[in-house]
């Protein structure tokens, strides 16, 4: 079945045609991947697709009564809401039930009457299952105080709680931009998990290609206004891509071909007096007019830097904690000239923090950090600095450098650094405050290379890019002659970069590993298998410890759950009476039978709730 069905949309925004004359269409079961370079209109298209905004032409076709549920990058929240709050903000039914149910038993001057009523909409809409789903996603998106003020959450915090709220929303096509920006490694492991199971349609923007092999099995790449589909994952995405840009080039070379014999001919003084050699200009016009552009001049990424001396950094024993937490206890480590070090912990372990003791920003504890004369630090931080939205890009730029020197010796112009990150000569020139947000990242990273560092410190470097530029930034790295010390969810570039794996482990301790990312997941995989070895093959079950009272939920539940009961028994009564009343009118007493067999249903569950509940109370009264 078909869930929408997208006929030549387009959009654009001032000069800029983001959208060009694009169709496709998305059914039951698809899980799409949309990569594209930052500032194409990746975002755009979903805000489409979710009615967040319109198209300037064509139009989008939802099947009937379709839910669609919408994770946009910068979320709207009500900072005095709690957080059980806000993830019951969707717009359906069944969010609409909870929200109420949960402010209800929230507010302790609600009616005893309207709990009973909420109470029998949440057993018809299965809401007691939906809430505790919602409890669990948050508690493995790391949330666990589910009454804390949104206005209390960091940023992270918060977007996490948007992708609870979006998860658990009832849909029959998921949107998600970026779901993984600001999770961990373990989390985004369990999201992988949680969304190859999910049924439903699924469309989301991600850098994150582990994340896109794993999940999707289909590719949509949206290039210059133009969408191609791929049906697969992204490791069948990129064979088929390289294999449609050969026939492009190859298309392209024989244009060129054709173009510079039309043009000698031309410059031969060609006159349209026949129809034929109408035709003949005609053509050339068109030849002139369309291409790709062929044998641009490449840049070499090898960038050199100032030479670095035996001293690199040295840290020696710092600590640092916050709030009585501790983050780093006595950690030393000797940074070598070649070093490849990634950083990997859980949020708000202190692998940040690290890195601002390490540049200078922040002063450990105790212990001391000592940085080589030769040392010239280039520092990527989370936060971007605020930038200057009138100045020009490449005005930033050069603000950084002019340009830096290969390994060989030669020049790199500020302007061709910034081609090779994907700002195209135009691009270049435009205000800061017209880029993207991933474009305006993209921009602050190549600022930071251009400084030419021979010691990198990179904190998330990877968050709002896009995968091409990811590729860029792999090759640049690869190539990079000095020290390399990264923070990153990002398991492919992990793979690909470092060399030893840091890992925030709690309580301040951090453990260092020999090896990229998949080494020590292998490691942990094998600790995990001998740990489940030496375990007893059968552990008495610890005695669970006895409640002293209530929770408030099950409080007002017992409070009213016996005049839920009667209510029910008292509508199962007239039912009763009025099936025998119409035991003759088989078309009455079908619904009849229907509704009593609901009752009973509805019956039975309180029935077993109140068990439950009297058990719990006797056995709090017993002490």
């Amino acid at each position: 079945m078909i869930l929408l069905n997208i006929e030549n949309i387009s959009k654009s925004y001032t000069d800029r045609i983001l959208i060009d004359d694009i169709s496709f269409g998305i059914h039951e079961g698809d899980k799409i991947g949309l990569i594209g370079v930052n500032g194409t209109g990746k975002t755009t298209l979903l805000k489409l697709l979710a009615n967040v905004e319109v198209p300037d032409s064509g139009r989008i076709i939802r099947s009937n009564n379709i839910n669609i549920e919408y994770l946009p990058q910068n979320i709207d929240i009500d900072p005095d809401a709690k957080i059980i709050e806000q993830v019951f903000k969707g717009s359906s039914e069944n969010m609409k039930v909870l929200k109420k149910y949960n402010q209800a038993i929230l507010n302790l001057d609600t009616p005893k009457e309207d709990i009973i009523k909420l109470s029998q909409e949440m057993d018809a809409i299965n809401g007691w299952e939906l809430e505790s789903e919602a409890k669990n996603v948050l508690t493995q998106l790391g949330i666990n105080d589910f009454n804390e003020k949104m206005g209390n959450l960091s940023g992270g915090q918060r977007k996490r709680v948007a992708l609870a709220s979006a998860l658990i929303n009832p849909s029959d096509l998921l949107i998600l931009d970026e779901p993984t920006n600001h999770l961990d490694n373990e989390t985004i492991h369990w999201l992988e998990d949680y969304l190859s199971k999910r049924k439903g349609a699924l469309l989301m923007i991600t850098h994150d290609r582990y994340f896109l092999d794993r999940v999707v099995n289909k590719i949509l790449e949206l290039d210059k206004g133009n969408l191609y589909c791929y049906e697969g994952n992204y490791a069948y995405y990129l064979e088929k891509k390289m294999e449609r840009e050969d026939i492009e080039l190859a298309t392209e070379r024989k244009r060129q071909s054709i173009y510079r014999k039309e043009l000698a001919w031309m410059k031969q003084g060609a006159k349209a007096r026949t129809t034929k050699q109408k035709a003949r200009i005609q053509r050339f016009h068109q030849l002139a007019e369309g291409g790709l552009e062929l044998d641009k001049e490449e840049v070499d990424i090898a960038v050199g830097s100032s030479r670095l001396g035996r001293k690199v950094i040295e840290i020696n024993n710092i600590s640092k904690s916050y709030d009585h937490k501790k983050l780093i206890n006595d950690f030393t480590y000797t940074v070598l000239r070649d070093d490849r070090v990634g950083i990997l912990g859980a949020n708000g372990m202190g692998k940040s923090t690290l890195l601002k003791i390490i540049s200078g920003r922040l002063e450990p504890d105790s212990g001391t950090i000592e940085i080589g004369e030769t040392v010239k630090l280039g520092v990527f931080a989370q936060e971007t600095t605020e930038l200057d939205n009138d100045q020009r890009a490449i005005e930033y730029i050069k603000d950084g450098g002019e340009y830096v020197r290969t390994i060989d010796g030669d020049r790199i112009t500020a302007s061709q650094m910034m081609e090779k990150f994907m700002f195209s000569k135009d691009l270049q020139w435009t205000p800061i405050g017209k880029l993207s947000g991933g474009e305006k990242r993209r921009l602050h990273l190549l600022r930071t290379l251009m400084e030419s560092p021979n010691v990198l410190l990179l904190d998330e470097p990877t968050n709002d890019l896009d995968i091409q530029t990811l590729t860029i930034l792999e090759d640049y790295l690869e190539e990079f002659p000095g020290a390399v010390i990264i923070v990153s969810h990002d398991r492919y570039l992990l793979d690909k970069i470092v060399e030893k794996v840091f890992v925030f482990e709690g309580n301040g301790e951090v453990v260092q590993y020999t090896g990229n990312y998949a080494y020590f997941m292998e490691i942990q995989r094998s600790k995990e298998n001998e740990a489940k070895d030496k375990a007893p093959k059968q552990e008495k079950p610890k005695e669970a410890k006895k409640p002293t009272k209530l929770s408030f939920n099950e409080q007002r539940e017992w409070d009213s759950i016996d005049d839920i009961i009667a209510e029910l028994e008292s509508k199962l009564e007239k039912i009763n009476g009025d099936i025998e009343e119409y035991s003759t009118d088989y078309e009455k007493l079908e619904g009849l039978l229907k509704d009593k067999e609901i009752l009973e249903h509805e019956l039975d569950e309180k029935m077993d709730r109140w068990v439950y509940l009297s058990e719990l109370v006797e056995e709090i009264e017993k002490g």
